[in-house]
């Protein structure tokens, strides 16, 4: 595995730390007036879920870890748990349904997900970047209500509170970012 320093770590990286598998969440390069530069890096545990901040100077050397990314569908939840397909090989995973945190709701039956897996161990599952969703409340369209910067709240048929443009009705498909956990388009 490439081994990198400490200052080229960047947010998503996967790394190798004390025996453990780390993604890189937040990265913050400080340089003090007295003493070497530094990266304060916020790590989260790729098999517990456990969070860690740690500090690499430059001059540490860190293994950086590839996970292989498969494309799979996901069929089921049950008991905590979500049940993923590969479709080429039909052999199934399941990965516990925390790994997803705020954008579980946007996760829907039949949906192909991307799972990244270190060796033949599954570790985590990235949603579609848009999801198309439907609008089961929000206010009526008002005519002659402007959209420069003017929004009102919506929630989706998952549960979601979204905000919207005033041009978008009740019963509207929209597609909504899975990363940002905002308004991107009507569908």
């Amino acid at each position: 595995m490439p081994k990198i320093n400490g200052n080229e770590i960047r947010p998503g990286n996967v790394l190798e730390h004390d025996g453990h598998l780390w993604s890189a969440v937040k990265v913050d390069h400080v340089k003090p007036g007295k003493g070497g530069a530094f990266a304060q890096v916020e790590l989260r545990n790729l098999r517990n879920g456990s969070k860690l901040n740690e500090r690499f100077r430059s001059a540490d050397k860190v293994e950086r870890v590839r996970l292989e990314q498969k494309d799979q569908q996901f069929l089921y939840e049950t008991d905590g748990r979500l049940v993923f397909m590969d479709t080429t090989t039909y052999d199934q995973v399941e990965l516990d349904a925390e790994i997803l945190g705020d954008r579980r709701p946007f996760l829907q039956d039949g949906m192909m997900v991307q799972i990244e897996y270190y060796e033949d161990e599954a570790l985590n599952a990235q949603l579609p970047q848009k999801v198309t969703c439907k609008i089961v409340e929000t206010e009526p369209v008002v005519k002659g209500q402007t959209a420069a910067n003017s929004f009102k709240p919506a929630v989706l048929d998952n549960g979601v509170r979204v905000m919207v443009p005033p041009f978008v009705g009740q019963d509207e498909d929209i597609v909504v970012n899975t990363e940002t956990m905002e308004y991107a388009e009507r569908a």
